[in-house]
């Protein structure tokens, strides 16, 4: 099936983790490469690998960044491997999808991570599965809350395979990105309906009871106690990030509910 996939790929800053993402899509006669105006080393990189088609564009949205990349750069293949810029294709998911054969009636497939700290594997994340491989005319992007969501009319199928999670950005940039992410995050619950909210997302409704319970959830059920120095890091990282996400919750809840 690799005729008929062109991988796609948002970026802004990438280079600690480009080159490792591109390095397993030599199979794709095209790969297109969207850049936010990046200020390292990524658009370089990203143009040294014969396959890549760059086009930069400045960042408003997600979802409005992934439509652009899907509808608006010539994208001729009738699928899409929807990708970020730290996902590393492992050598099973590649044969799963050089020999995949989509019944018609299925427009898209979800994909399972591991998520690895600095190259370790872990035994269990909170990520969730995430549609990567769809149909491009029959998909749209929606905004949800951080993060962007593909939505997509039809059956959805499942990838045996996953696909590695390993960004190795400095740890600077990760909270960066986590004070952006959140702020988002608090808008989102605060104008959310609650009967229409999952149980995580009640449960960070809460404030400052969800920190602690992700802290417990990622080294408990998700064994990362399990994984030494790394499982550690990875339950401490999310703990922070439920932690800044409970500051702009209270921070509104004082502010009457303006995020200042």
């Amino acid at each position: 099936m690799y005729a008929l996939i062109t991988p796609v790929i948002l970026t802004f800053n990438e280079a600690p983790n480009i080159a490792r993402t591109l390095e397993r899509l030599s199979w794709a006669h095209e790969v297109v490469v969207v850049d936010s105006f990046s200020s390292d080393e990524t658009v370089e990189i990203a143009s040294r690998f014969p396959n890549v088609r760059l086009t930069q564009r400045h960042f408003d949205t997600h979802a409005q960044q992934w439509n652009f990349a899907i509808r608006d750069t010539g994208i001729a293949t009738p699928w899409v491997l929807a990708l970020d810029a730290d996902y590393v294709l492992t050598a099973g998911l590649l044969e799963e999808l050089r020999t995949l054969d989509p019944p018609n009636e299925v427009i898209g497939y979800r994909a399972r991570f591991v998520y690895c700290i600095e190259g370790q594997a872990l035994r269990g994340t909170v990520y969730t599965p995430v549609t990567v491989l769809y149909r491009r005319k029959l998909a749209e992007y929606k905004q949800d809350g951080h993060t962007q969501r593909v939505h997509l009319t039809g059956t959805t199928g499942e990838l045996r395979n996953p696909i590695m999670h390993d960004d190795r950005k400095p740890l600077e940039s990760w909270l960066l990105a986590q004070q952006r992410y959140m702020r988002l995050e608090a808008e989102k619950l605060r104008h959310a309906v609650s009967g229409r909210l999952n149980w995580p997302d009640r449960l960070r409704r809460m404030r400052v009871v969800a920190p602690f319970v992700m802290l417990v959830y990622c080294l408990i059920v998700k064994q990362a106690i399990l994984d030494g120095r790394a499982g550690w890091f990875y339950a401490f990282q999310r703990f922070v990030a439920e932690s800044i996400l409970s500051l702009y919750l209270l921070r509104g809840d004082v502010l009457g509910n303006k995020d200042s």
